[in-house]
């Protein structure tokens, strides 16, 4: 890891977190970010900027693709969101379902603001960190795991540079961590 990334988590660290977060108060909501960040690859301030209507139909079911707009983006490049993954799918309709009455439109609200701002979403995910006894972490270290878990199942740095919204594939790269072991077995390999 370079100096200054955010940490890249082990599957076991994400479990963690997510087990805790379900216990505590707003857990389906915060289980959500979470997902949100290690299986989308979305930064705060795309999870702040959601609407329940950008993620759900007119017959309130959620779309497999739905787009972030370019001003909820950081490079101001909109992009699509695949919401594919079926334990991501399951999470999201339970929470949706608790927010059936809440005349509130934002995905991710708190009691303050009436939803969370990128600093405060960012705040929110060193909280959970901290919690979990996970070190070195932050709200962009759902970004780096889902890129770096990518990669290391063998997708194309290019793809996963269309997820991520970068521009270039140079970017991207700076998401990955190594891995030595693959590495390793690559070299066994030839």
């Amino acid at each position: 890891m370079r100096e200054g990334q955010a940490k890249v988590l082990k599957k076991q660290e994400i479990d963690r977190l997510i087990i805790l977060a379900g216990s505590q108060r707003h857990g389906l909501r915060n289980q959500c970010l979470i997902l949100f960040s290690f299986l989308l690859g979305l930064r705060a301030k795309e999870m702040a900027a959601l609407k329940i209507d950008d993620l759900v139909d007119s017959k309130g079911k959620v779309s497999e693709v739905f787009h972030l707009q370019s001003q909820q983006t950081k490079g101001n490049k909109g992009r699509a969101i695949y919401l594919t993954n079926k334990k991501l799918r399951k999470k999201l309709s339970d929470y949706l379902k608790t927010r059936e009455n809440d005349l509130n439109r934002w995905l991710f609200s708190n009691q303050k603001e009436g939803h969370f701002d990128p600093n405060t979403l960012q705040q929110l995910f060193k909280r959970m960190y901290t919690k979990s006894g996970i070190e070195g972490a932050s709200s962009h270290s759902g970004r780096r795991t889902f890129a770096t878990n990518l990669i290391s199942k063998g997708f194309d740095i290019k793809s996963v540079s269309v997820l991520m919204g970068h521009r270039s594939i140079q970017t991207t790269a700076r998401y990955i961590q190594e891995n030595p072991k693959m590495l390793g077995q690559m070299v066994a390999g030839l």
